[in-house]
């Protein structure tokens, strides 16, 4: 049972990815940003559901047959014919009723067990395949654990989805330090008060949409919070664009405009509108702003999530 502890942040992670010799052919494809970078600032829990419903390795391998339509239903089937279907769906079941404690799962892509997307799914007839499907324990996980971040390991070399993923298994995680806590209606303002930024900048909707649901926490407070954290997830998810981060930075900006003399207010317009342009990385404007705050201190912005996300020493935002 993977509970909860607010000291560890942990990520689930396909058994293949840290290295461990449970594919099919008796090898790994081991993740460097996980093992590398990722396991030093979260705990990774590994499994693998092939070997975990005793298929061991190396084994005959598996794919996922059906007519080869999207959303339709399909069956994991092993090279020699057996139907392995329901053994990973329990599996899934399984496990999902017991991973409470994580805040995030990196998963193997193409895989028919853990494939998040695109997963070839091969013909009845034995003629042609197409990337239509979502392996069968992954599928499982989804439909129990909707909060929880997902990623494959090959959509983590995209800089943009790596900072993306990471950015949410730690407000996951900060969620699951609040309401381990005790949620109250206070707490659940001071929290969307820390994102109200990071939330703007990855989608202005569900900022003004999440704000009006707060504005009135004389009741229904634990329905409010459940469908609050399921908007902060659901608008979290969608990238960042430039044009939407050079709109957080200006409104960042204007927070220092009595404090800057004229040459320091032109040099951050600057580096924002070079980060706009695409001239300089994310980090740079960001760094700026830190360094006004650590000269000007202001409590509002010095709590905001968006200007540390997530450990610096990951360095998400160098290549963004």
């Amino acid at each position: 049972m993977y509970k909860f502890d607010p000291q560890i942040i942990r990520v689930g992670i396909s058994g293949c990815l840290i290295g461990q010799k449970v594919r099919f052919d008796g090898g790994h494809k081991r993740s460097d940003f996980c093992t590398n970078q990722l396991a030093k600032h979260v705990e990774l829990v590994p499994l693998c559901p092939e070997m975990a419903i005793g298929l061991g390795t190396p084994r005959p391998s598996i794919r996922l047959v059906g007519q080869g339509s999207e959303g339709e239903e399909v069956i994991a089937q092993t090279a020699k014919g057996d139907d392995v279907t329901e053994a990973l769906r329990d599996y899934g079941k399984k496990m999902a009723a017991q991973f409470s404690g994580l805040s995030g799962y990196v998963l193997c892509a193409k895989s028919p067990s853990c494939g998040m997307e695109r997963v070839r799914v091969y013909h009845e007839s034995g003629k042609g395949n197409a990337k239509v499907g979502v392996g069968i324990y992954t599928a499982e996980l989804m439909k129990a654990l909707p909060l929880l971040p997902l990623e494959e390991d090959g959509r983590l070399n995209d800089d943009i989805l790596r900072e993306n993923f990471v950015t949410r298994i730690f407000a996951l995680h900060d969620w699951q330090c609040l309401c381990h806590e005790g949620l109250t209606s206070g707490g659940l303002i001071a929290f969307h008060s820390r994102y109200k930024y990071l939330l703007m900048a990855h989608h202005r909707d569900s900022y003004q949409a999440l704000g009006k649901l707060l504005a009135d926490l004389s009741s229904d407070v634990e329905a409010k919070a459940e469908a609050y954290i399921a908007g902060l997830m659901s608008a979290l998810a969608k990238p960042v664009t430039r044009k939407e981060h050079t709109n957080v930075l200006q409104h960042l900006q204007g927070y220092f405009k009595r404090d800057l003399h004229s040459r320091q207010r032109q040099e951050l317009a600057h580096t924002i509108h070079q980060y706009r342009d695409g001239m300089l990385p994310l980090l740079a404007p960001i760094t700026l702003l830190r360094h006004y705050l650590n000269e000007f201190p202001n409590d509002y912005l010095q709590q905001q999530v968006y200007l540390n996300p997530h450990p610096e020493a990951l360095r998400l935002r160098y290549g963004i």
